[in-house]
């Protein structure tokens, strides 16, 4: 954790995450155009918060683009913040609220973390229902490969459907599918009322891909959750729901137990 106060010591460091907080997945030239520094000087601040995995950035095409992070603000309040009194951080609350709001500009969303484990069990902890069950609460059927349809069970709902698939498979390094079907069923056995169950039903279909790097004794994983309408419903629960079950997979990995679920 020293490199994530390091790098939020510097205002210029915390005025990049102000713009990307701001709008999300810039480039370094967009982000360089409202800053009165050296495309230099800002190449060099980005590098410090990507090093404290403050920053995690993702290839589209010929572009890089550069995305909060919240990863670190989660390790830092499930440390401290759920122990101690709110009003004694209250810094670190703004920030990791500042951090994991829903970004004004951006329909995607992108999120790195740092497991020490190994890629063959972070591939097994993504795909085997006995893994998934523990630090999501849902189970996954399917035999992996492009083009297989997946069965979603959650709160003793299973959703089957022809276009819920597996996208990409490359195990111990890739893997995409697209995101489930909300039916009238699972919207009743997760209490979604009538009014947001009919919104999340009548969007399409986003997709979730993992993408794995071993770095070191490490894996970086980075999750990337797009293909979401404008002011989407189903992004808001996404920003909202899933740092915590990422969090909640690296504990699993990192200690063999999940975080407690919340209340």
């Amino acid at each position: 954790m020293d490199e994530v106060f390091k790098a939020l010591a510097d205002p210029s460091r915390r005025r990049l995450l102000d713009d990307l907080n701001a709008r999300n997945g810039q480039t370094l030239r967009e982000l360089c155009a409202g800053l009165e520094m050296a495309r230099q000087s800002v190449s060099k601040h980005l590098a410090v918060l990507e090093a404290a995995n403050l920053v995690t950035t993702v290839w589209r095409g010929r572009e890089k683009l550069h995305y909060v992070n919240a990863e670190p603000i989660n390790a830092i309040a499930e440390r401290w913040i759920d122990r101690y009194h709110q009003g004694r951080v209250g810094a670190l609350a703004g920030l990791k609220q500042a951090l994991e709001q829903e970004p004004m500009s951006t329909n995607e969303f992108v999120y790195t973390s740092y497991i020490k484990t190994t890629p063959e069990r972070l591939w097994r902890a993504l795909t085997d229902p006995v893994f998934t069950k523990q630090y999501w609460g849902c189970e996954f059927t399917s035999d992996w490969k492009p083009g297989s349809t997946m069965a979603w069970e959650q709160h003793g709902v299973k959703q089957e459907d022809a276009e819920q698939v597996v996208l990409e498979s490359a195990p111990y390094r890739r893997l995409s599918y697209t995101w489930h079907t909300f039916t009238p069923e699972f919207a009743k056995s997760v209490g979604l009322d009538d009014d947001v169950s009919a919104k999340v039903q009548a969007e399409s279909r986003s997709k979730v891909t993992f993408d794995l790097q071993p770095v070191g004794d490490t894996v970086k994983l980075t999750v990337v959750h797009d293909g979401f309408d404008g002011g989407s419903t189903v992004l808001e629960m996404v920003q909202g729901g899933w740092p915590s079950i990422l969090s909640s997979l690296k504990t699993l990995l990192e200690t063999g137990e999940p975080l407690p679920e919340p209340a």
